[in-house]
């Protein structure tokens, strides 16, 4: 039998902004809202076996109403579609035999039923609105409460839009029309995550980026959405962390985005539609606000390293700090600033479309839709061949780079190194698996000394700037303290270049030995 898929949106909305909804222009005025209350309650074993295998069980109390419903993450990155069956119980509590026509099938034995018990309950004031788009028919649904377990419980405003008939496009386009009077963002976590994470007491912590469940058969076309639904998946899900300024949450953001464009480059002779071309323009500026922050994080690690170690001189080198971390706050500030954009929230809502209904999905040009139907094991074949090429040619004569030409260099092998993690699905195989593992583990070496270079020309470049003349009328005698102190550091730095460039000799020469898992 087919299995039942939810087609469905989730977005996520502050609490201030939540009564806004109401009086948006998609849904002012609508008769045909129908308000209930709702309590599900979720059910799972002391050592949440169902969630670690991937499942949720739930009994909805609707008035007199109990469904039971049984969800299945499949691909842990999946935006729209989850696989999921429902069915009308008597009880509150789960009907096991209900279950037998289910995936979950396999782990309904007697003792899994006698350590089930209620884990938490969401209780939500749901609105819902029946609502046509192009010929879809959508059902959008508000729902403001909240989620308990045992004696925590934490706020809920969601905002739920469901494709009962019709096409995925008209979700993203009712959610794009959403987004212009209220702040809405694409949301990629469930309630059951929320519910779990409250039950395990877990503070927010960085997600870092998921596996992507590749096969050989897999077409380059689905390849491509499934690798680009792990970015964006990570992008969304340190958004938290963004909230509350942790500098983990904006490295893996901007790890996140650099894996897509990474993913981008890997794919694109078949991403020659202008919608794709705009997809690059924007990451670009994402990309452009995020750094600023990031690299100034490193570097006031590095500064308190060399405190550390005692290798400064007192004079200048605290208005230095002060000057440095005053440029942090402001970089931050231009995150959240970026973050809080309708041009943000625009790309986020805009990348989940292009991945599910993008021009380049269709597009029919010349050669477009056989590259989009050839398997994945060919099309990672050739990339991965030729950018190899491309490391070996350059690497060898690393040491008579420039500063440039080795930035270009660390590009070339992170992009290499993406397209491996992306692709191991598409070289199944102990004896493969095991060559892959050595030659992400020679890349990483090879990139993280090309990453030191790079971090040592950005510290010089933040050093002469941090000496220059403050606009604030600082003394003269303070301005010489700070252009020693900075020039102290940029010397700590570049006396480093000779042994980071050995370093990264060393590790090229061990990645030249890896041997390629694709052949």
């Amino acid at each position: 039998m087919p299995v039942p898929l939810e087609t469905e949106l989730k977005l996520d909305v502050a609490p201030s902004a939540f009564p806004q909804l109401a009086r948006s222009a998609v849904l002012k005025g609508h008769a045909r809202a129908r308000r209930r209350t709702i309590v599900s309650v979720y059910f799972d074993t002391a050592d949440f076996r169902l969630r670690k295998a991937g499942f949720t069980l739930r009994v909805r109390r609707d008035g007199r109403r109990r469904l039971q419903t049984i969800k299945q993450e499949g691909e842990h990155a999946a935006l729209l579609s989850r696989n999921e069956w429902e069915q009308p119980i008597r009880s509150d509590s789960p009907d096991l035999d209900a279950a037998r026509d289910t995936a979950l099938k396999p782990l309904l034995t007697k003792k899994l039923a006698r350590k089930l018990k209620p884990v938490f309950e969401t209780s939500v004031r749901r609105t819902t609105y029946p609502l046509r788009d192009g010929g879809s028919q959508i059902e959008l649904a508000l729902d403001e409460g909240k989620v308990v377990a045992g004696r925590k419980s934490s706020p809920l405003h969601d905002v739920e839009i469901e494709l009962k008939s019709g096409a995925a496009v008209d979700l993203f386009k009712l959610a794009r029309a959403l987004g212009r009077d209220v702040p809405v963002q694409l949301s990629v976590r469930t309630k059951a995550e929320r519910g779990y994470a409250l039950a395990e007491r877990a503070l927010p912590k960085p997600v870092k980026a998921i596996p992507v469940a590749l096969a050989p058969d897999f077409t380059a076309g689905a390849a491509l959405q499934a690798i680009a639904r792990a970015c964006l998946h990570q992008l969304v899900a340190n958004q938290p962390l963004i909230r509350i300024g942790k500098p983990d949450g904006l490295h893996q953001m901007r790890v996140a985005v650099r894996r897509l464009r990474a993913a981008l480059s890997l794919f694109a002779p078949m991403l020659t539609d202008a919608q794709s071309q705009g997809l690059k323009s924007q990451l670009r500026w994402l990309t452009g606000e995020l750094s600023p922050a990031r690299e100034l994080d490193v570097f006031l690690d590095r500064v308190m390293d060399l405190l550390v170690e005692g290798r400064h001189d007192k004079p200048g080198l605290d208005a230095l700090l002060e000057d440095l971390r005053r440029r942090r706050a402001q970089a931050y500030a231009r995150v959240r600033t970026a973050y809080n954009s309708f041009r943000f929230r625009d790309l986020i809502l805009d990348t989940a479309a292009w991945i599910e209904v993008g021009e380049w999905t269709r597009n029919a040009d010349e050669f477009v839709p056989a590259l989009r139907q050839r398997l994945i094991a060919e099309t990672a074949t050739d990339e991965l061949k030729r950018r190899y090429k491309k490391i070996r040619k350059h690497g060898k004569r690393l040491r008579r780079l420039s500063p440039e030409q080795r930035h270009k260099l660390r590009i070339r092998t992170k992009k290499v190194r993406y397209a491996a993690e992306f692709f191991a699905g598409a070289f199944p195989g102990r004896k493969a698996g095991q060559r892959r593992e050595d030659f992400v583990a020679a890349l990483e070496k090879l990139q993280d000394a090309l990453g030191d270079l790079n971090d040592i020309s950005v510290h010089e470049d933040l050093s002469a700037g941090l000496a220059q003349q403050d606009a604030d009328g600082t003394s003269r005698r303070l301005r010489r303290r700070k252009a020693f102190a900075a020039g102290r550091l940029s010397g700590f730095e570049e006396a480093r270049v000779s042994s980071v460039l050995r370093e990264a000799e060393r590790a090229y020469r061990v990645f030249a030995r890896a041997k390629p898992f694709w052949s």
